[in-house]
């Protein structure tokens, strides 16, 4: 963009000089030394017109007419340029180059005009962290390079150029951090992206020192070029920049001059296309054609120099000491050297010298696997054989075969498929310096030539092979890689440990900054697969002339590598026999058998147990799986099959969660980085099934540079285990195009078991993180746990994912962390989930519902079944059906009821009529008891018809009672007057009455 509009001002200067020239009246003539030559602008016909441009307008008059020029798409070739007078291409002078129709960027000592380096603004990130935090990020020049930024701020690197013709861009670069986004990208002057498959645009990783050249190519016309780069911290620390060089661009318009050597190179034949780097011990200046040698006597410089140094005195930081490999009579001793290139003094004040040797001592053993005869190296045993490193190789004994592996603790000399080296980004003054050194039990880092050099030591795995037994085993752990190691730093030190499967791109396994302790660390291999191990140490990443951190050092005592399919053996393992008799070769057991110790036989593990790697043989080598889980067919893990069964007192609860989904997803956040980039973190989660059922996470950020018929022979780059997590960047948060999901990371590979309880096997759950809603149906909690050990979890990650039952919940159901861990976790060691659903509700049984009785109607009933509230319950029985019975109406009843009425009504008329009548008789026979009586009112002595049967004569003595007489009895007193009888009825209650009541 840029570029056009130079060119668009250049024909503005040119229209104006046509002007001139025909308007200068009286000026003296032009000379050569006045104007110089431009062409126009091409046609549409591709002819253009070579034109003067006075140096200073109106200064002078008759500039040379325009001439026809030359095609629009001529070059000339590298080493020449366009000479304008006779369009002729002509070889460049000595002490300078040119590259024909290309041009190239290869010194970074400042930016150079027409590059701009822009922080790009971070669409969702917060309110005004763009503007806080990123304006300082910028790609920063060095020198030999450029450095991208370490932060998680976006910053493209920007460069427009015109193309004639079809031309290309290449250029190197280093990008051996997967936490650093790196694309690159071209547009059009309309600011439209140019087609570019994804292995073209997402650059590889490269090797801890290592270039790799990317090339492009280019169409004609405007090519607007982005180098885009973005760390993916998430809160950890910087990550390692990209680094930039040697930008070669072809295609451009015509080179009309040469460019001149930069100082500290040089080039001694006319038609250089390139300068090369004065040697070491010279230097030179701007276009120079040779070099100047420095007084060595008291100077120094360094390759690609523009001066010379003095020379300090020597110093201790200025030597090392190595072990000499063992000699002839097994003999080493230790020796000091100076550091090389040696630049210091001796002979001159305040300066040391080498100390002296060290005495001849024994040299070590030979590591495990190699024996020595009496000779000055150690040889590695014959295939079938073994030995400790100080005794002979012996042949396995039947029934056993040789353990393959590498186990280095002695460190004489390097072994032979470890390689050391040093580099240095920014400079090669370490290139043939050797990275590390051993010394006896250990190997250590050697001196470097600056304090801020790549330290490399490698170790090549070709392969693994399982022992023979276990061949067929489905297990994931192909081989595992043990060292153990230290580390002592005054500086801002640290030591990288990285692996490169198959060639395919180099990734950062584990590093550790500033001062260690001597502790042991493992990693496992899951992938039958080449790989190269490397531990790159570099003292600190400022540069400096200066050493002052010489002394720093990594040490490596021992490096242990098994199953390797080259490697030595320093040991037998028993191995399972054929089933003849006589047969003594090893055969290979089933998947899940174990190896009968007695009888050298393959037995199958039991049933719900799986088996251990690297478990002595026999069968304590099954361990069995947690609660509520079982075994797969190889017995090679534990699973749960969905279903669960809990009992309290006289209640069976039964549990089908199969109907969760064979994966759970859970995208939390969004949080923000400290410069305000918004990020997710995305889990994946399989509680159900087996491998066919397993969560899978991919990192697409090494994916994006991989080509599909790559991707298809060595598969994505994804991790599949029960539960892992993903980092997930939108893709309008970083410019980036595409949604990128980074810092995939296995959250549990081993499924521990389900149950009510909050802890299994010492992971404990923390009730408050999710306090439970409902006391009748427990939560289920699934236990999990990684093997895998960080730095910061050294006893792995735990997952616990807790199911509760929510009948509001769809059955896929809803997964939550906990609002006091957002991530989470809390410790970033321990992940708990919780998973509501109502797929999470027990299996329903009689229990769950009641009857429900309709009204009576025409001798019919209804009988009703409902669950009871709130149901609490899923699948299983269902609701019996609407069922009618026989009843007795109201109108039954009511029959009754009136029959019964009647009955009485009629009982009570019978017994009224009765005793009615029985008074009657009474009545007489009283009446005719007083007519009896004395003149003295003497009473009779009562008639024994008086006193009723079942009367109680004791209760009734002495009591007189006066009845007022009744209305009939009143009637008939009447009637008894007019007979004569004028009297009062009085009733006796006793036949021996000794008072009597008159009225």
């Amino acid at each position: 963009m840029q570029t056009s509009a130079w060119l668009v001002g250049r024909c503005a200067l040119i229209l104006c000089a046509l002007q001139l020239m025909d308007g200068a009246k009286g000026q003296k003539q032009c000379t050569e030394t006045d104007y110089y030559f431009e062409y126009t602008e091409c046609d549409s016909t591709g002819s253009r017109w070579r034109v003067a441009i006075p140096q200073i307008p109106g200064a002078c008059t008759g500039l040379p007419a325009p001439v026809q020029g030359t095609e629009c798409t001529f070059s000339c070739k590298a080493g020449e340029f366009l000479e304008m007078s006779a369009q002729e291409c002509t070889q460049c002078a000595a002490g300078s180059y040119s590259l024909g129709s290309g041009i190239r960027f290869d010194q970074w000592d400042y930016m150079p005009i027409g590059f701009s380096s822009l922080a790009t603004s971070l669409e969702n990130s917060l309110p005004g962290y763009n503007s806080l935090t990123c304006n300082s990020s910028s790609w920063v020049p060095q020198g030999n390079y450029l450095e991208s930024n370490r932060d998680e701020c976006t910053v493209s690197l920007i460069y427009a150029v015109h193309l004639k013709k079809q031309g290309s861009v290449s250029f190197e670069y280093q990008y051996p951090d997967s936490n650093l986004l790196f694309e690159f990208f071209i547009q059009n002057d309309q600011c439209q992206e140019m087609d570019q498959s994804d292995d073209k645009k997402w650059l590889k990783l490269t090797k801890h020192g290592e270039w790799a050249t990317h090339t492009v190519n280019l169409k004609s016309g405007t090519n607007i070029l982005y180098w885009r780069t973005g760390g993916v911290t998430m809160g950890k620390k910087v990550v390692n920049p990209a680094l930039l060089k040697n930008i070669h661009i072809e295609g451009v318009a015509y080179t009309s001059e040469c460019f001149p050597c930069k100082p500290g190179s040089f080039s001694r034949v006319p038609g250089s296309s390139s300068c090369e780097p004065c040697p070491r011990d010279t230097y030179s200046g701007h276009g120079a054609s040779s070099c100047t040698p420095c007084n060595t006597s008291t100077q120094y410089a360094a390759e690609g120099s523009s001066s010379c140094k003095d020379r300090p005195p020597c110093s201790m930081k200025d030597y090392f000491q190595i072990h000499t490999a063992c000699d002839q009579e097994r003999k080493t001793q230790v020796i000091y050297k100076w550091v090389e290139p040696k630049i210091c003094l001796e002979n001159v004040t305040g300066a040391v010298t080498l100390p002296p040797s060290g005495e001849r001592e024994p040299c070590p053993p030979c590591n495990p696997g190699f024996y020595n005869n009496d000779t000055a190296t150690c040889s590695q045993c014959p295939p079938g054989t073994f030995s400790d490193g100080m005794k002979p190789c012996q042949q396995c004994p039947a029934g056993s075969e040789p353990t393959l592996g590498y186990e280095y603790k002695w460190w004489n000399v390097l072994p032979s498929n470890m390689k050391t080296s040093c580099f240095n980004v920014g400079n090669s003054k370490c290139d043939s310096m050797n990275g590390w050194e051993v010394a006896g039990n250990h190997i250590q880092t050697g001196a470097g030539s600056s304090d801020n050099d790549y330290l490399i030591l490698n170790l090549h795995v070709p392969g693994f092979k399982l022992p023979t037994s276990v061949s067929s085993h489905s297990g994931e752990e192909f081989g595992r890689i043990t060292f153990e190691f230290e580390t002592s730093c005054t500086a801002d030190c640290e030591l990288y440990f990285m692996m490169d499967v198959n060639r395919k791109s180099t990734k950062i396994v584990e590093s550790w900054e500033k001062n260690k302790t001597r502790q042991t660390y493992t990693h496992i291999m899951t992938k039958n697969a080449s790989v190269s191990y490397t531990w790159a140490f570099q003292r600190t990443n400022q540069a400096s002339d200066i050493r002052q951190y010489v002394k720093d050092v990594a040490r490596i005592y021992s490096i242990t590598v098994s199953n390797a399919v080259d490697g030595a053996s320093s040991g037998c393992r028993v191995c399972a026999l054929g089933a003849q008799p006589s047969s003594s070769a090893c055969v290979p057991c089933p998947p899940g058998h174990y190896i009968d110790a007695s009888t050298s036989q393959c037995t199958e593990c039991p049933p719900n147990t799986y088996l251990m790697p690297h478990a002595a043989p026999g069968p304590d080598a099954c361990k069995s799986c947690g609660p509520s889980s079982k075994s797969d067919k190889e017995h090679s893990l534990c699973y749960s099959d969905c279903h669960f069964t809990y009992t309290e007192g006289n209640a069976t609860l039964t549990f089908d969660f199969s109907s969760l989904g064979p994966v759970g997803s859970l995208m939390n956040g969004p949080s923000f980085t400290s410069k305000g980039t918004k990020y997710f973190h995305h889990f994946n989660i399989s509680i159900c099934g087996g491998k066919g059922q397993l969560a899978v996470c991919t990192d697409n950020v090494t994916d994006l540079s991989i080509t599909d018929s790559q991707r298809e022979k060595e598969g994505p780059n994804a991790i599949t285990t029960f539960i892992c997590q993903s980092t997930i960047i939108p893709a309008s948060g970083r410019g980036f195009h595409t949604a990128l999901s980074s810092q995939s990371i296995n959250l549990a590979d081993t499924f521990v078991g389900a149950t009510v309880d909050d802890n299994l096997e010492g992971i404990s759950v923390t009730p408050d993180l999710f306090p439970k809603t409902s006391k009748k149906v427990p939560d289920v909690n699934f236990y999990y746990r990684s093997l895998d050990t960080t730095s910061s979890c050294e006893l792995g990650r735990s997952v616990v994912v807790r199911l509760r039952c929510n009948p509001d919940k769809s059955t896929t159901g809803e997964l939550s962390v906990p609002s006091q861990c957002p991530a989470g976790t809390c410790d970033g060691c321990t992940f708990q989930f919780l998973w509501e659903s109502s797929g999470a509700c027990p299996t329903c049984t009689e229990r769950d519902y009641h009857q429900i009785e309709g009204v009576c109607k025409g001798g019919n009933q209804d009988l009703l079944y409902v669950w009871n509230e709130p149901k609490l319950c899923m699948g299983g029985v269902t609701l019996p059906a609407k069922k009618t019975q026989a009843c007795e109406g109201i109108e039954f009843w009511i029959q009754l009821g009136a029959g019964l009425g009647a009955f009485t009504a009629v009982l009570l008329v019978f017994l009224t009529c009765y005793f009615w009548k029985k008074n009657k008789r009474l009545e007489y026979k009283y009446s005719r008891l007083v007519m009896s009586a004395n003149k003295e009112c003497e009473m009779p002595v009562a008639d024994s018809c008086a006193v009723m049967e079942g009367e109680n004569e004791a209760d009734m003595e002495d009591e007189v009672v006066y009845t007022k007489p009744s209305l009939f009895g009143k009637l008939k007193a009447i009637a008894s007057k007019r007979n004569g009888d004028n009297y009062e009825n009085v009733q006796l209650n006793s036949a021996h009455s000794k008072t009597l009541v008159w009225s």
